[in-house]
This record gives C-alpha cells, sequence and structure tokens, in this order.
C-alpha cells in the first residue's frame, strides 16, 4: 500500500515537473519571435536641402497717412479730408488705379493738454487717416512718393516689394532644394561607405504661407525732376525640404 502510495507521488512530481518545462519552452519561443533584433529594419539616412531663386520684384506696397489736428473736430476733419483728396488724386494722376488704394483706419480723437496741477488747459481734436496701396510700375515709386508728400501726406510706412505671381519662382526653388539634398545624400553615402536606395520621403519644412524673401542691393530708380531715390532692389525666395533615402 505504501508502495502504491508512493508510485502516485512520484507520478504527480513527473507530471508537474513536464508541465514547468513546457511552459518555459512556450515562453522561450515568444521572446524569440518578439526579439526586435531579429526582424531586418530599414536604414535611412535624412538630409535638409535648400534651394534659392533671385528674382526681380514686380509690385510694391505701402501705407500713406494724412494727420491733421484742429482746435474742434470740423476744422481738423475738413483739413484731413482735403489732405487725403489731394492724395488719392496724386496717386490717380500717376497710374495707380481706384482699387488699389484702401482706407484702412480712419480715427478721430480729443488730445489735451495739462497744466502743473493737472488742469486741462488745451484741448485739440486729432484726425488720422491712411490708405493701403498697391503699386504696380515701380519705376514711378519715386514719383509717387514725391507726389503724395507734396500733396498732405505726412506719414509714410515702410514699402514692401514682393512679386505677384510667385508659382513659378517657389517651383524652382523647390527643384534646387531636392537637387541639393540629393547631392548631400550622395555624398555623405559615399563617405560612410553605404549604398544609397529610392527616397523614403521628403517633405517642405518651412511654416510659411509666402516664400521667405530677403533684401539685396538693386539700381537706383530716379528721375530728372527730382524723384525720390528708391531701390526695388531684388527677393530671394527660398525653400527648404527634407528627405530620407533608404540606404544599404
Amino acid at each position: 500500500m505504501k508502495r502504491n502510495i508512493a508510485l502516485l507521488l512520484l507520478g504527480v512530481l513527473m507530471v508537474g515537473v513536464l508541465s514547468a518545462c513546457s511552459g518555459i519552452a512556450s515562453g522561450a519561443s515568444i521572446n524569440a519571435a518578439g526579439d526586435p533584433s531579429s526582424s531586418s529594419a530599414a536604414h535611412t539616412l535624412t538630409v535638409t536641402g535648400i534651394g534659392k531663386v533671385t528674382v526681380i520684384p514686380d509690385v510694391a506696397y505701402l501705407t500713406i497717412g494724412v494727420h491733421t489736428e484742429g482746435k474742434v473736430v470740423a476744422e481738423a476733419l475738413q483739413s484731413n479730408t482735403t489732405q487725403a483728396q489731394k492724395v488719392a488724386d496724386s496717386l490717380k494722376a500717376l497710374g495707380v488705379d481706384s482699387k488699389d488704394i484702401q482706407t484702412t483706419s480712419f480715427n478721430i480723437y480729443p488730445q489735451q493738454n495739462f497744466g502743473p496741477q493737472g488742469e486741462v488747459t488745451d484741448t485739440k481734436y486729432v484726425v488720422d487717416n491712411s490708405v493701403y496701396v498697391i503699386v504696380h510700375n515701380l519705376s514711378k515709386m519715386g514719383d509717387i512718393l514725391n507726389a503724395v508728400v507734396s500733396s498732405g501726406a505726412n506719414n509714410i510706412n515702410g514699402i514692401q516689394y514682393d512679386i505677384s505671381d510667385k508659382d513659378k519662382a517657389l517651383s524652382e526653388s523647390r527643384s534646387l532644394a531636392v537637387h541639393n539634398a540629393l547631392l548631400q545624400a550622395t555624398d555623405l553615402s559615399k563617405s560612410a561607405g553605404v549604398t544609397l536606395g529610392q527616397v523614403q520621403s521628403i517633405n517642405a519644412i518651412n511654416d510659411f504661407t509666402v516664400p521667405i524673401f530677403e533684401a539685396k542691393g538693386g539700381a537706383v530708380m530716379a528721375t530728372s525732376n527730382g524723384a525720390l531715390p528708391i531701390s526695388a532692389g531684388q527677393l530671394i525666395v527660398t525653400v527648404q525640404v527634407t528627405a530620407t533615402y533608404e540606404i544599404k
């Protein structure tokens, strides 16, 4: 009887050992299958390419303002209206279309002076009228500035040059950027002793809705009648791309 019990216990023990061994073998198989080193991950090379195209601007934007003051509102307003109309007329006389002249701000406000005790000693009224102007004929920019100042404009904010059609310049810049990225990738792969494969991804990395423009020197525009010397210069349209290539 004791012998039978011993044999039974031995059998139970053997079954447990075999089950444990089976579990260990199963776990090893899963780890091997999930081992990242067992899969062939693609090796890549990422570079940044830059493309630049120089263009001549063909349009300019500027803001022209008329500032007037008077002891009463009517006086300041009438003076401002007269000067602003003369400015608009001078722009149109030099070929600026009415649709390219837009009022951007019109403000009337009192301006007070105070005495040593904080009392109001004087009150005058100020009128500011600003228009946004698009100039397509840049050869007349000097004449335009001279004319508006003579007509009564006493505030002119910075001139911004641009190109009306950016598509061609952007396309050329993108092509140059992609080519520049390929040259870099080719040189790096040769130096590293690897073979450059197909491009895996390529993306523009600038966050601008319009290209980046850098001012450069240019010819001064001036006429014999004493127009202001204004330089349109050149613009540089810049595009950057990141390109990722497979390497072997």
